[in-house]
């Protein structure tokens, strides 16, 4: 679960033969009580069955992004892109890149610590090198 900048707010390590709805259970029951400001949840068409369990379950509204109608070529869609850039950023870190962990909750713990390095990173101001405490002093032309 991302918020809209890209950053985790929750997640879940499954074994490979879990079913997608499954983890989106497992993560909203992580996340739930430490969002207490969520209001709407973006999801991508196969999580369209989920929406009931999300209205029983959660005070969360399920909107589903669903491809326009009629579209036979590919569109970037709305939301979407956010998710997929998170997971772009896991492979700047060598550690997420392949799967070495045997246990899912060091797996869960790298990425957390991955993002929690890309957030302190974002937070930072840009260095400007005129502020700079050590500068090189200027060249003196060659007599």
């Amino acid at each position: 679960m991302v918020d809209t900048l890209g950053l985790i707010w929750g997640l879940a390590v499954l074994p490979a033969d879990a079913q997608d709805s499954a983890g989106a259970r497992e993560v909203f029951r992580r996340a739930g009580d430490s969002l207490p400001r969520l209001a709407k949840v973006w999801a991508d068409a196969m999580y369209r069955a989920f929406a009931g369990w999300v209205t029983a379950n959660c005070l969360w509204v399920l909107e589903v992004v669903n491809k326009r109608p009629g579209q036979t070529t590919f569109e970037v869609q709305p939301m979407r892109w956010v998710v997929e850039r998170t997971f772009g950023w896991f492979g700047r870190y060598r550690r997420l890149s392949k799967d070495y962990e045997r246990n899912p909750r060091s797996s869960e713990a790298w990425i957390y610590l991955a993002m929690t390095h890309r957030m302190a990173r974002h937070v930072l101001p840009r260095r400007d090198p005129k502020l700079d405490m050590v500068r090189k002093l200027p060249r003196l032309p060659k007599p």
